[in-house]
C-alpha cells in the first residue's frame, strides 16, 4: 500500500466517531495487517506519576510486558527522551526488553500533547533492519495527529 493510500486510511480511522481506545485499536489491526514487517504494533500510555508507561491497545502476540518502568528497555527510554528511537538489531541494545524471541528490530515513537509525553507508538519486527526513514517519517506523521486528537479531547473538557 502506498503512503498516501495509508495515510489516508490512518486520517479516516482516528476521524470516526469511535472512542480513542477503539480508534488506536483500529490503527493497530491496520498497521499490522497492511505493512508486511509490522509484526506487533501496540501503544504505551504514560503514568507520570509512577514513572511507568502501561500497554494500551495492540495487535499482536500476548506480552507480558503490560507496566514497563521509565528508562528501561527501548519504550521506557523513549519515555525519558521525547525522541524517536529506531533499533535496527536489538541484540546490539545493552537496554532492551524482550517480549518475544523473533523480534529482531523495534522503532518506538513518543505521542506528545502540549510538551507532555503522554505516549508511544512501539512497533517490532521479526526482520532485521526493517525500518527505513520512511516507517519514521509515517509514524512520526501518525504520532502528531494522534496527538491533535487527545489535544482536541483536552480543549473540549
Amino acid at each position: 500500500m502506498e503512503k498516501e493510500q495509508l495515510k489516508n486510511t490512518l486520517t479516516q480511522l482516528l476521524s470516526s466517531h469511535k472512542t480513542n481506545n477503539e480508534k488506536l485499536q483500529e490503527i493497530c489491526l491496520f498497521l499490522k495487517e497492511n505493512i508486511p514487517h509490522y509484526d506487533w504494533v501496540g501503544f504505551y500510555f504514560t503514568d507520570a506519576n509512577k514513572r511507568e508507561l502501561h500497554l494500551g491497545p495492540f495487535a499482536g502476540l500476548p506480552t507480558d510486558h503490560t507496566t514497563i518502568p521509565f528508562g528501561k528497555g527501548i519504550c521506557g527510554q523513549v519515555a525519558e527522551s521525547n525522541q524517536t528511537f529506531l533499533v535496527s538489531d536489538i541484540t546490539a541494545q545493552d537496554n532492551y526488553i524482550s517480549c518475544n524471541i523473533n523480534v529482531k528490530s523495534e522503532i518506538v515513537v513518543p505521542i506528545i500533547v502540549n510538551d507532555i509525553n503522554i505516549g508511544q507508538i512501539d512497533i517490532d519486527s521479526n526482520t532485521l533492519n526493517a525500518f527505513t526513514s520512511e516507517d519514521k517519517q509515517l509514524l512520526e506523521w501518525l504520532t502528531k495527529e494522534i496527538s491533535k486528537m487527545y489535544q482536541k479531547l483536552k480543549t473540549s473538557t
